[in-house]
């Protein structure tokens, strides 16, 4: 079965539009088949924006499907941004929706998890592909230590009966791990170096 991970190449064109605001920030969206949550924003990744703190520096959105999370940011922080994702029908979803909401400085592009990411970053954001597996998932998290800068965050949504505990326990041996939030069974989770730590 074809998941919004994959590409369908056969996959009929459904668009839909989408208006909607998250906090004070009105975006408008272009979604389609073949896309994870094509019909709204899914409360998960709107929690997890409205829970953001004010963001600088530079900033990956990983798995960004049809650009959510990375417009959002950039319509409330004076930062650059590189959104990724394994499906190409949301990456040329994500650069519509860019146009869309008048944003610059956005780099889309290919990657499956950091497979053709080269940058370093002070932010990783990211509602991880559930329906990849838990390993893919992990190479989600697990990861992000490879593509921060030495004082970066990686911030993700996560519903309880997801694995989410197993997660944090698991990223408790290496990492500093803070609940930011909980609402509805879904956890956003922020999690950083700890300093002097052998990674």
């Amino acid at each position: 079965m074809n998941h919004y991970f994959t590409n369908s190449p056969d996959l009929k064109n459904n668009p839909k539009s989408i208006s909607t605001f998250i906090g004070d920030a009105e975006i408008n969206l272009i979604s389609d088949d073949g896309v994870f949550s094509k019909s709204k924003v899914d409360y998960g990744t709107r929690l997890l924006l409205e829970s953001l703190p004010k963001i600088t520096g530079n900033v990956l959105d990983l798995g960004c499907g049809y650009g959510v999370i990375g417009i959002f940011i950039k319509k409330n922080n004076d930062v650059a941004i590189d959104m990724v994702d394994i499906n190409e029908r949301a990456l040329n979803l994500a650069k519509r929706n860019i146009e869309l909401n008048s944003l610059r400085d956005i780099r889309v592009f290919v990657s499956d998890a950091y497979s053709n990411v080269k940058e370093k970053y002070d932010y990783i954001i990211t509602n991880p592909p559930i329906r990849a597996g838990k390993a893919k998932v992990l190479e989600f998290l697990l990861g992000a230590f490879a593509n921060l800068n030495e004082k970066g965050e990686l911030w993700f949504v996560m519903r309880k009966d997801h694995w989410v505990k197993t997660i944090i326990k698991l990223m408790e041996t290496n990492y500093n791990v803070e609940v930011i939030d909980r609402d509805k069974g879904f956890y956003i989770i922020k999690i950083t170096t700890m300093i002097g730590k052998n990674l």
